[in-house]
């Protein structure tokens, strides 16, 4: 039995987990701690490195105050973390600027520019487009995707953009601040759509560079998954509170390991993530995407397979904002003769809880009312960032409780949207393992059961998969694990749900309408966006 540890970066806060691995993968301790997401004006969303790293610094330290483990027991250490965020940095390794998140959607400009002009197919010119997805597999169509926060830095930050030596990912900023190396695992580098995934010529793709104006300087060494990255060094060491020399690996982003963490390792494997972000992913042998609907098949952490992988931005952040608008403005809540308003504790733990005693009193379909996901926008199966909310069907017989109840209802009906898309071009699994901090609740897992017909399972500390999937990658890189393939066997499903065949004709019918809201309100989602733009404007001239 070995330890190791396992950093998940998440959007919003780092939860550090110490594991053993032996005949399982087991948690034996886990701390956490928040940082910032920082919105600017224009769909800007960034984040601050020295918090990341602090994060970082102080959770290992607590780490250890609550196992009886030593810093000198670790044999280990790695990452799982967010991805398609963009971190410039200079030669000693530090940012230029602050890191620009997978949310951010600036960048409106430069895919006008680099992407949607003369003849297209899914808003994206059909030579480049084609080009990409060639060499690739995938296309940068998104104005989230990492190419165009690059050029929108070059374009708006022009000495930020001198000084950079090397453009990294959230966790390979941090293996650089552990080791001083400068690297890029597979899965993230396939990320930035630059990486030419044909069979023989992997590797950074010239011609892609060349098309899109990405200088290949800029771009570091490709290693894999399991791969040392290097080695903690004398000062990262001082700081963690753990002993140099520990081997880094280079782990994955949450895309890749999070199905790993929750067993689906083998061909026509399906997970569904909800946490802040929401996707589905299924395990496929080849390369496949679905370009009018943001899908596609992405590099993981297993060599020839690849996750196909539909991605929805806001779902447990819906639910965050259920608890800071629904909740806590108006109800009053006390657990332990505390006020929950006033506890440090995270969504998934105290009033998370109530909401879903709460809503599950209440009918399914809530009363008829339906939620739509979209508080920053959209990305699949279609792309729009001017996509919003809205609460559909409101009556004077409806409540605070329906409201909250069709949040969830919403948020898994999208999910549901992903699958159905996903189905039409590959096989699904009948059971679908089900992780992230939503799964914790058995309300949700059933609605997700009964919504999308198909039998869910719940994993051993579903909140945990990403850092169990950086675990499990460690184990293959130290030898403890054969291999990926069998990862399976080291995690286990802790709970089952079977759809209710009663609920299936109300859930059937408010899907359909679900679907319908966008292509119903798409132009006016883009006239009130524009309109919240003059307004800003007009405002600005008066600061």
């Amino acid at each position: 039995m070995i330890y190791v540890i396992a950093y998940d970066i998440g959007t919003t806060g780092v939860k550090t987990c110490l594991f053993s691995i032996g005949r399982k993968i087991e948690l034996i301790a886990g701390v956490h701690e928040g940082y910032g997401l920082y919105m600017i004006e224009n769909g800007g969303a960034e984040q601050n490195e020295n918090e990341w790293w602090s994060a970082m610094c102080s959770t290992t330290r607590k780490l250890f105050d609550s196992a009886d483990i030593r810093p000198s027991d670790i044999k280990g250490i790695s990452f799982c973390s967010q991805m398609q965020g963009l971190v410039l940095v200079d030669k000693k390794g530090s940012a230029v600027r602050r890191p620009m998140s997978y949310m951010d959607q600036r960048a409106v400009r430069e895919i006008k520019q680099g992407m949607a002009y003369g003849i297209q197919i899914a808003g994206a010119n059909v030579f480049k487009l084609i080009k990409s997805l060639i060499i690739s597999g995938a296309a940068s169509t998104s104005v989230k995707d990492p190419v165009w926060k690059y050029k929108w830095v070059e374009h708006n930050e022009p000495e930020n953009f001198e000084r950079t030596y090397k453009w990294l990912d959230v966790k390979e900023y941090l293996i650089c601040k552990c080791t001083g190396r400068f690297v890029m695992t597979e899965d993230s580098a396939f990320a930035t759509l630059l990486y030419d995934t044909r069979t023989g010529r992997k590797g950074w793709s010239k011609e892609l560079c060349e098309m899109y104006g990405v200088r290949m300087e800029h771009l570091p060494d490709v290693i894999k998954s399991t791969d040392r990255a290097g080695y903690l060094t004398e000062g990262a060491s001082k700081e963690l509170g753990l002993i140099p020399g520990i081997p880094v690996f280079g782990g994955g982003g949450d895309a890749s390991l999070i199905g790993i963490g929750a067993g689906c390792v083998e061909t026509g494997d399906t997970h569904i993530y909800l946490g802040t972000s929401g996707w589905v992913s299924t395990i496929v042998d080849k390369q496949k995407v679905d370009a009018g609907k943001m899908i596609a098949a992405i590099v993981g952490a297993q060599s020839e397979r690849y996750n196909y992988f539909a991605e929805m931005e806001t779902a447990g952040k819906c639910l965050e904002w259920v608890k800071d608008h629904l909740a806590l403005d108006e109800i009053d809540i006390y657990l332990e003769k505390r006020h929950v308003a006033e506890s440090q504790e995270t969504i998934y733990t105290s009033l998370y809880d109530y909401l879903m005693e709460t809503i599950s009193k209440i009918q399914p379909g809530s009363g008829g009312v339906i939620f739509t996901p979209w508080l920053h926008g959209n990305r699949c199966p279609f792309e729009d960032p001017t996509a919003s909310g809205i609460f559909f069907n409101i009556t004077l017989d409806t409540g605070k409780t329906e409201l909250i109840r069709a949040v969830v209802e919403g948020v898994c009906y999208h999910l549901k949207w992903m699958l159905e898309c996903q189905e039409k071009k590959i096989k699904v699994s009948n059971t679908i393992r089900f992780v992230g901090g939503g799964a914790l609740s058995p309300v949700t897992a059933q609605i997700l059961a009964d919504i999308t017909g198909h039998r869910v399972d719940v994993t051993v500390n579903p909140q945990n998969v990403g850092s169990v999937g950086a675990a499990a990658v460690m184990g293959v890189g130290l030898g403890v694990i054969p291999k990926l393939e069998i990862v399976k066997e080291y995690v286990s499903a802790e709970q089952a749900f079977i759809p209710n065949e009663g609920t299936r004709e109300v859930y059937d019918r408010n899907y359909q309408v679900f679907k319908r809201l966008y292509k119903c309100n798409k132009k006016s989602f883009k006239d009130l966006h524009l309109n919240v733009e003059v307004v800003e404007n007009e405002l600005s001239q008066f600061n």
